[in-house]
């Protein structure tokens, strides 16, 4: 592990004065950061604790939920309004990881955790564009079975980790940062970017830029919601494939839906095409179907993950029709 200096801020403002320097990460529970600490994957000058950042959760003026950055996992999944109000987030959060990890992870660690291809992790062993720009991408012809399916490039097709941050896509949540050069909030969609040709720049943060909250808008009226996750074993497993759905119906048709899918993508991935397609439609199971295969119509498969394709299509049909079931 390469030698790094450790401070403790107690607030926003301190952390980014402490991180003001070349190669500075933000520390929070570290479920993610000290493996990649651990593995020589990120050598940071400098580490700065931001645990002192606000756990809170609290209503905003619009009716919904303001999540600070340092909220554990569990506090979010078990805290009343969340598991009343967003149901799909405690499903989310309680199917990401073992309890021991969800008592330490924060809500901003989770959001900007990297990726877990094997690839990314051989240091010694595979080239990973990640890692080092222009090596190349020993996924992309090797066992990939993982891998996405959407928004990859040649230059990168791992996925994104997080349960949390599908279920946060589908409700359009928001994402409160802190830098060097002030404040802002930009959506939960666009925290999160597409490899392209630099894999390496996985997030639009700045640099020093902290996330402080996560916004929650106002429940949806008269909409239901869950998140489904489809993985190689019951527990502690990520994502082959992953729904979050929130379906609203008036006589039988459509008139709000919002999707998003994990396991899928190198980011949350917001299915827009299947909710284009589901709008005024009636809630059936072909509706629902076509829909999914519109979605998928841009898949780009490698050789070991073309079940993803069919998976995510009756993944995303199954949770749409159960859902207009509980809403009939």
């Amino acid at each position: 592990m390469t030698p790094f200096s450790y401070s403790r801020a107690s607030d926003a403002a301190g952390a980014i004065q402490l991180g003001a320097v070349a190669q500075a990460k933000y520390l929070g529970g570290g479920t993610n950061l000290v493996d990649l600490l651990r593995e020589t994957i990120e050598q940071p000058s400098a580490v700065i604790d931001v645990t002192g950042l606000s756990a809170a959760i609290t209503q905003t003026d619009a009716g919904g939920l303001l999540i600070g950055a340092a909220a554990k996992n569990t506090a979010v999944a078990e805290h009343r309004a969340v598991r009343t109000q967003y149901p799909l987030i405690s499903r989310s959060i309680l199917a990401g990881a073992s309890a021991q990890i969800r008592n330490m992870a924060t809500v901003g660690g989770n959001v900007l955790q990297r990726t877990r291809c094997s690839y990314f992790y051989d240091v010694d062993g595979s080239r990973c564009n990640k890692r080092v720009q222009g090596q190349g991408c020993d996924a992309i012809d090797g066992f990939n079975r993982n891998h996405a399916i959407l928004g990859a490039s040649s230059s990168c097709v791992a996925t994104h980790p997080s349960d949390m941050c599908v279920a946060l896509a589908a409700l359009d949540a928001m994402v409160h940062l802190q830098g060097p050069a002030g404040a802002r909030v930009i959506p939960l969609t666009d925290l999160h970017r597409l490899p392209g040709e630099d894999p390496q720049t996985e997030t639009v943060l700045h640099m020093g830029e902290l996330v402080t909250a996560i916004e929650l808008p106002a429940p949806l009226l008269g909409t239901r919601s869950t998140y489904r996750k489809v993985r190689d074993r019951a527990s502690y497993a990520f994502a082959l494939v992953s729904v979050a759905a929130v379906l609203a119906l008036e006589d039988g048709i459509v008139t709000d839906v919002r999707l998003a899918l994990g396991g899928v993508a190198p980011k949350p991935w917001r299915a827009r095409k299947a909710e284009n397609s589901l709008l005024g439609a009636p809630a059936a199971e072909a509706a629902f179907r076509k829909a999914a295969e519109a979605e998928l119509s841009d898949a780009a498969p490698l050789r070991d993950n073309g079940f993803k394709v069919e998976l995510a299509i009756r993944t995303m049909t199954a949770v749409l029709t159960s859902l207009a079931g509980e809403a009939s």
